[in-house]
C-alpha cells in the first residue's frame, strides 16, 4: 500500500522533519507499525489559498506518474488541493486553525464533503465543525514520541542548553510574533510579576532533539493561545515532566487533567501571572506521563493503519 503526504513545504530553507515535525513522527511510527505501507510527498510551495490551488497541476503530474492507495492532505487547503482530482481517495486532517478561524470553516466545510474519511485532531475542533459526517469523521490526535520526550535531570539540561543555574526560565509554546499565540497576553503577565530573574524564552529556530531538551531545561512550560486544536507543546512538555501554565484552549482541559503542577488560566494577566508564580514552586519533574499515555505515536500510528486500509 502506498499512501501520499500532502503538506505545506513553503517554509524557508523546508526541512521535513523540523517544520513539520508531526506528520513527520506520524509517518515514522506509522511505517513501524505496518512495514507493507510506505510513504511519498507532496510538499507545496506556494503560500495562500491561490498558490496552493496553483499546485494541482503538478500534483496531478505526480498522481498520473505513480500508483497511490490514498492521500494523507494535512490542513483544509492541502486538502481542498488534494480533493480537486477525483482519482485517489483523499483522507484530510483538521489541525485546527481551519476550524478555529471563522473564514477558512467554510473552506473546511468543502473539504468534509469531498474527503473520503477526515480526521479532527481534538473533540473540541470536531464540536466547532460546521457539520461532519458521522460515517467519515474521527477524532485522532497528533501522537508523542515518549521515547524521545522524557524528563533528564535539569541542571545538565540547562547547561547543555546555555541557561544560568541562577535563573527561572519560562518556554513560551512558540515564537513571539505568532499573533495566535498571544504573546502580548504572556509579555503582561510577566511584566506584573516583574521578577528580573524571571526570563521568557521564545520556542523559535530549535531542533527537534534540543526541543526535548529545553522542556526539561526550563522551569515551566507557558501558553496564552487564543485558539488551538491539540497542542503538541503541551503534550511534549508533560512527556518530559516539565510544569505547564496554559488557557483554556483546544483539549488542552483534558489533556493535563489533574496532573499536579499544570495549571489553567484564563486571559487576564492577572490570572495568567498568579499562575506562573504558583507553577514555579512545583518541583520537576511532574508525574504525568502515564496520563498521557494514550497520545503515545504507537498507539496513534495503529488506528491509522486501521483507517488507510479501510480504503485501499
Amino acid at each position: 500500500m502506498k499512501v501520499l503526504i500532502v503538506c505545506s513545504g513553503n517554509a524557508p530553507n523546508f526541512d521535513f522533519q523540523k517544520h513539520q515535525a508531526f506528520i513527520f513522527d506520524q509517518v515514522e511510527f506509522v511505517k513501524r507499525a505496518d512495514s507493507s505501507i510506505e510513504f511519498d510527498y507532496f510538499f507545496i510551495n506556494s503560500k495562500g489559498l491561490k498558490g496552493y490551488l496553483g499546485s494541482l497541476k503538478e500534483l496531478k503530474k505526480k498522481l498520473k506518474a505513480e500508483h497511490y492507495h490514498c492521500i494523507h492532505a494535512h490542513v483544509a487547503a492541502s486538502a481542498l488541493l488534494a480533493n480537486l482530482q477525483r482519482d485517489v481517495p483523499v483522507v484530510a486532517t483538521f489541525h485546527g486553525s481551519d476550524i478555529n478561524d471563522i473564514r477558512l470553516r467554510c473552506l473546511s466545510l468543502w473539504v468534509e464533503l469531498l474527503s473520503k474519511k477526515t480526521i479532527y485532531v481534538s473533540e473540541q475542533l470536531l464540536k466547532k465543525a460546521l457539520f461532519y459526517f458521522k460515517h467519515k469523521a474521527q477524532v485522532i490526535p497528533c501522537g508523542v514520541d515518549c521515547d524521545f520526550f522524557f524528563p533528564r535531570p535539569k541542571e545538565a539540561s540547562k547547561a547543555q542548553m546555555r541557561l544560568l543555574t541562577e535563573k527561572k526560565y519560562l518556554l513560551f509554546s512558540s515564537s513571539f510574533d505568532n499573533t495566535v499565540k498571544n504573546y502580548p497576553l504572556a509579555a503582561a503577565a510577566l511584566n506584573l510579576i516583574n521578577n528580573p530573574n524571571l526570563q521568557l524564552l521564545e520556542l523559535k529556530g530549535y531542533r527537534r532533539d534540543e526541543v526535548a531538551v529545553l522542556l526539561t531545561a526550563v522551569d515551566a512550560a507557558l501558553m496564552t493561545s487564543h485558539t488551538e486544536g491539540s497542542p503538541q507543546f503541551i503534550k511534549e512538555a508533560i512527556a518530559c515532566g516539565c510544569p505547564v501554565v496554559s488557557t483554556d484552549v483546544g483539549d488542552v482541559k483534558s489533556v493535563i487533567g489533574n496532573i499536579e503542577g499544570c495549571f489553567l488560566t484564563s486571559r487576564q494577566p492577572e490570572d495568567v501571572a498568579s499562575k506562573i508564580c504558583q507553577v514555579l514552586n512545583y518541583p520537576t519533574p511532574i508525574d504525568g506521563r502515564e496520563q498521557i499515555q494514550r497520545f503515545d505515536n504507537e498507539l496513534i500510528a495503529k488506528r491509522l493503519v486501521s483507517l488507510y486500509k479501510s480504503i485501499a
